[in-house]
């Protein structure tokens, strides 16, 4: 039987901004790419004040405007971003939260899907309680990294401290 390590810290996500891109229907990468397209990342990458790299995302509900998708794309500026926005995209508001992050085993590149499976599975199995830690969905958007296999795949999910 081989073990496989997941990695999970959590962290502090200032109040910021988000640069996205949403799709219409998109619940998924996959969908979304076929949507949008996925050529939106070199868009992402191209803006130099991020505070991180791109994401995928899952949108709470409360970020969902009427008739726009569950997954978009996007990346991270700071609260006090005045540049350029992209033309097609929009920017919106994000406040501070705190986010539990899962970071699976490195993984050759042709292995994603099943790298991200995985880390799903863990994720979806996954008891924050035990940790003071409550999911917090609402509170800010779900992310993805872009799969790379040389630090394995990592997702995160908003969480809420218990018991403050």
């Amino acid at each position: 039987m081989t073990s496989n390590t997941v990695f999970v810290q959590v962290i502090d996500r200032p109040e910021r901004k988000l640069i996205l891109k949403r799709g219409t229907h998109a619940k998924d990468y996959f969908e979304y790419c076929e949507e949008v397209d996925c050529d939106i990342w070199g868009l992402l990458c191209s803006v130099k004040e991020a505070l991180y790299e791109p994401i995928g995302m899952w949108l709470p509900s409360r970020f969902r405007p009427k008739g726009t998708s569950y997954y978009a794309q996007g990346v991270e500026v700071p609260s006090d971003y005045t540049g350029v926005v992209p033309e097609g995209l929009e920017m919106i508001d994000l406040p501070p939260c705190q986010m539990m992050v899962f970071q699976g085993q490195p993984f050759e590149n042709e292995d994603f899907c099943e790298a991200i499976m995985e880390l799903s599975d863990v994720m979806d199995s996954y008891n924050p309680e035990i940790y003071g830690f409550a999911w917090a969905d609402e509170d800010a958007p779900r992310f993805q990294l872009e799969p790379q296999g040389y630090r394995g795949y990592i997702e995160a999910r908003p969480v809420k401290r218990l018991n403050k």
